[in-house]
């Protein structure tokens, strides 16, 4: 488990550069696991960032550069101790629609246009994060995190079973791509070779992680497979990552002009909306893992910078990743050190060893990912939603489906908008109760939990446990009138037990009044208690308090029942003389 670390103080320069603020508590004891965990990622960055270079329409080293400088600005800028950023198949079909119009095939402008698409993204992000508009990942309960991350696992799991399996299989959808590789598979179009090396790294990985977690099962298994390919043949068809490109790329501006900036500026802004969801979304999952905290403000901030030195050394938009942030911490990550490390590995590459992945086989990657992948799916959780709260339950079962049908982003839409349906769900029918004085207990509580609980004749204690605003107001209203005609005496006064009430829209304050006028010409008087001082001071702006009766608000229930009690003398005996309740 990675360590923890104190929080960065609020105010000062840590709050600013978080990986710093790390470095200033870095344990010695952390460092073989941090360098262990770069070099097995190294292995995975070449060949994805390669990948998804290409499948934004730029040439492939594109890809290490868009890799190797926002690790590194990450590290100093980024709150996520282990979270690995770089090019994703989230962004690229965006990268690629965006600039090819304006690119029209010529390689040079895609990449100036690809670079400058990545500043617009970091200045945006940036721009948000110093706005604090962090906020949206609030949307996202627990259920859905834990829905998202497993439909992110399925989803990185079924695109690496044909690479682990040579079979040449793809499709649009999880749905198509699980179609089409049973079909591959069943035919018998797959390469056994490949299949072995694939397997075999597998099983390697999971044996060392069960018997011996503290040998880097990951990096053996890259290693021995890499070695086979090399020392005893190509095996036919099995694929390899081949040499990286030989170089550095240097700082510069993007050769554009001031119209392409025009033309980007509403892509840039979807992607900056989506790479941030993405990115910040698996922050929050991966800091809840371990018991931590990140500011969804300072994700922002960390986010834009990387894309920012992304787009000044020659790269594109970048964000989280789903399949190499498992691999680091999968690997025994404990710090941005990680990241460090597998920029510096990549630099190495370039410079002085290209030819180094000549003989990796992309099965052993694959092998790699999936083993990473295993260890998101969180079944413990569904079982406690099933257990102690169904609609947790199907609401993590459907943000699971969203991510695996839809796809990453357009599943994270919906699962923010089940989110917010879920809480509209929940404050729109909130619980509500009747309350009673029960013997031998201290308030009023509950009669359905407490049946032997008994009524002031002639008074109602209503509690609502939720804000009163549009969606409720009429409910309330409704509920209200039907105890009032169901109460066993007739009704002279209406408390509400207001502590629950955290807010009072506009449309409430009006169904409020109606409520009032209604009650009164049933001879029922409206009152509350316990209400927090801010809803007071808005009942009073919207009127209320006059219109109501100053005398009509107490500080608590117990007031309002001594209150009811001096101006309606009935049958009352407390259990508790002299008290309050």
């Amino acid at each position: 488990m990675t360590p923890l670390i104190p929080p960065p103080p609020e105010k000062g320069w840590p709050r600013w550069v978080p990986g710093l603020w790390v470095a200033r508590h870095y344990q010695k004891a952390w460092l073989g696991k941090d360098l262990g965990a770069g070099l097995v990622l190294s292995a995975l960055l070449v060949p994805a960032g390669m990948g998804y270079a290409e499948a934004a329409g730029l040439p492939p080293i594109h890809g290490l550069y868009a890799t190797i400088i926002p690790l590194l600005a990450y590290a100093i800028f980024g709150p996520s101790r282990i979270m690995v950023i770089g090019p994703d198949s989230a962004l690229a079909a965006l990268i690629a629609g965006a600039i090819g119009g304006l690119a029209a095939g010529d390689s040079e402008r895609a990449v100036a246009l690809a670079s400058l698409l990545a500043i617009l993204t970091g200045l945006m992000s940036v721009g948000a994060g110093l706005g604090r508009l962090g906020f949206v990942t609030e949307l996202l309960s627990k259920p859905v995190r834990v829905g998202y991350m497993n439909g992110i696992a399925l989803t990185v799991l079924i695109s690496q079973l044909p690479k682990l399996l040579g079979s040449r299989t793809h499709g649009d959808n999880l749905f198509v791509q699980v179609g089409a590789l049973v079909s591959s598979v069943a035919r018998g179009e797959v390469d056994l070779p490949t299949t072995a090396l694939g397997v075999g790294a597998l099983v390697v990985i999971m044996v060392l992680r069960s018997v011996a977690p503290k040998v880097p099962g990951i990096l053996v298994a890259v290693v021995v497979t890499t070695a086979l390919v090399q020392f005893v043949g190509p095996f036919g068809g099995v694929t390899v990552v081949g040499a990286v490109p030989r170089g550095l790329p240097w700082p510069n501006l993007p050769a554009v002009e001031l119209a392409d900036a025009g033309g980007l500026m509403m892509s840039a802004l979807g992607i900056a909306l989506i790479a941030f969801t993405d990115t910040s979304v698996m922050s929050r999952a991966f800091a809840a893992r371990y018991g931590e905290r990140v500011d969804p403000n300072r994700e922002l901030l960390g986010l834009g910078m990387a894309n920012l030195a992304a787009g000044f050394f020659r790269g594109f938009p970048i964000c989280s990743s789903s399949s190499r942030t498992p691999v680091a911490e999968s690997a025994g990550s404990q710090t941005q050190l990680t990241g460090v490390v597998g920029a510096l590995v990549i630099t190495a590459l370039l410079v002085a060893a290209p030819g180094l992945t000549t003989h990796l086989p992309t099965a052993a990657l694959a092998a790699v990912v999936i083993a990473a992948v295993l260890r998101i799916f969180d079944l413990s959780a569904l079982v406690l939603f099933y257990r102690v709260r169904r609609t947790d339950f199907w609401l993590s079962i459907m943000a699971f489906t969203a991510v695996a049908a839809l796809g990453v982003i357009p599943g994270i839409g919906l699962a923010v908008t089940m989110s917010i349906l879920d809480f509209l769900r929940r404050a729109w029918r909130p619980h509500d109760a009747i309350l009673g004085r029960a013997p031998g207990v201290k308030g009023y509580h509950d009669l359905r939990r407490y049946p032997e609980a008994r009524q002031i004749p002639g008074l109602l204690l209503f509690r609502w446990d939720a804000p009163l605003f549009f969606a409720n107001a009429d409910s309330f209203r409704q509920r209200v009138l039907e105890i009032v005609a169901a109460a066993p005496t007739p009704v002279r006064w209406v408390v509400i037990a207001a502590e629950p009430i955290t807010d009072v829209d506009t449309t409430a304050a009006e169904m409020l009044q109606e409520l009032d006028r209604t009650l009164a010409a049933q001879g029922v008087e409206l009152a509350f208690a316990e209400l927090k001082d801010p809803v007071k001071d808005r009942l009073r702006r919207y009127g209320l308090h006059k219109s109501i009766g100053g005398e009509y608000f107490f500080p608590t229930l117990g007031v309002a029942v001594k209150a009811f009690l001096a101006q309606h003398p009935v049958e009352w005996i407390d259990w508790e003389q002299g008290g309050e309740g």
